[in-house]
């Protein structure tokens, strides 16, 4: 039947993009740095969801038992394993809660500059001409400025809260991939296939979304997985210098903020969240290494 070469060929893509798909999982477990990676970032994620049946505590909880006689933190061990804050709070419930939102402001401010930076970058290589100087020299001009004093600036502007903290870092950290996404494109749009698809009359949305934009997805990935790390580090720097997540919510830069003047007498309430953060950003960083030098022919072997 006329159907039957047809359906022969599908199952067979099928196939063939189930088998491309195990050979990528068999290459990532093939290196242990980025298996590590990803094992810290599941017992992160499981656990600031299952916080609540992990502690008994609150995460405002203010404990009658939570403080020395002197009215001190107390250190870790006994019943408050990491040990208390300043007003008694428990420690390790702080931090649990406090992965949310770094977990989850990662995720949403990455989101939004990957997929904004991805537009940019994709509608400037591909059209070039005006639109290419454009939008490169708006790219450029929020380049120009640190991201991190440019994020002070509009967080400090527009009154921080938890949501706009997000925008804010999305806004200053799209540039960079803009920029990637942009060489790429303009290479893309040059090759013979897209040639050949405007040659046929092809419409643009066609060739971008068909063919240009399946061969960005490897560096859309590598990048939105690295991102999270800067975003994670960005988010608190901002809320440890008061213009990022406000009090009580928590998060790991708040605790630091909060406790800083107990680092002589009380080191663990630093030191646990700057674990925290370092292991959070640190594990995004190897999984996104491994992904490149999956996802890169360029990078195997080094």
């Amino acid at each position: 039947m006329a159907h039957e070469p047809a359906a022969a060929g599908s199952v067979s893509q099928k196939l063939e993009s189930r088998g491309r798909a195990m050979s990528l999982v068999r290459d990532f477990f093939s290196r242990p740095l980025g298996v590590i990676g990803l094992v810290i970032i599941v017992v992160i994620v499981f656990s600031a969801i299952l916080a609540p049946w992990i502690t008994p505590y609150g995460v405002n909880e203010q404990s009658f038992d939570g403080l020395s006689d002197m009215g001190a933190p107390l250190p870790p061990g006994g019943e408050y394993i990491i040990g208390t804050d300043l007003l008694g709070r428990d420690l390790l419930t702080r931090i649990l809660y406090g992965a949310r939102v770094s977990l989850i402001i990662g995720l949403i401010a990455n989101g939004i500059s990957i997929v904004f930076g991805s537009c940019i970058g994709l509608f400037a290589g591909y059209y070039r001409g005006w639109v290419e100087s454009l939008l490169m020299r708006f790219t450029d001009v929020i380049m120009a400025f640190p991201a991190l004093v440019l994020g002070i600036c509009l967080a400090a502007v527009l009154s921080p809260s938890f949501w706009l903290v997000a925008v804010v870092i999305a806004l200053v950290n799209w540039g960079q991939v803009a920029r990637v996404i942009f060489t790429e494109a303009s290479s893309l749009s040059k090759r013979d296939f897209v040639l050949a698809e405007r040659a046929i009359g092809a419409k643009n949305s066609r060739i971008i979304l068909k063919h240009i934009l399946p061969h960005l997805v490897p560096t859309i990935l590598v990048y939105g997985t690295l991102g999270i790390s800067v975003t994670v580090l960005l988010e608190a720097t901002l809320s440890y210098l008061g213009v990022g997540v406000q009090p009580p919510r928590p998060s790991w830069g708040v605790i630091i903020f909060e406790t800083q003047t107990y680092i002589q007498t009380a080191p663990w309430l630093v030191i646990f969240p700057g674990i925290a953060i370092l292991s959070l950003s640190l594990a995004f960083n190897l999984v996104g290494d491994a992904l490149r030098e999956i996802l890169d022919p360029t990078q195997r072997g080094k």
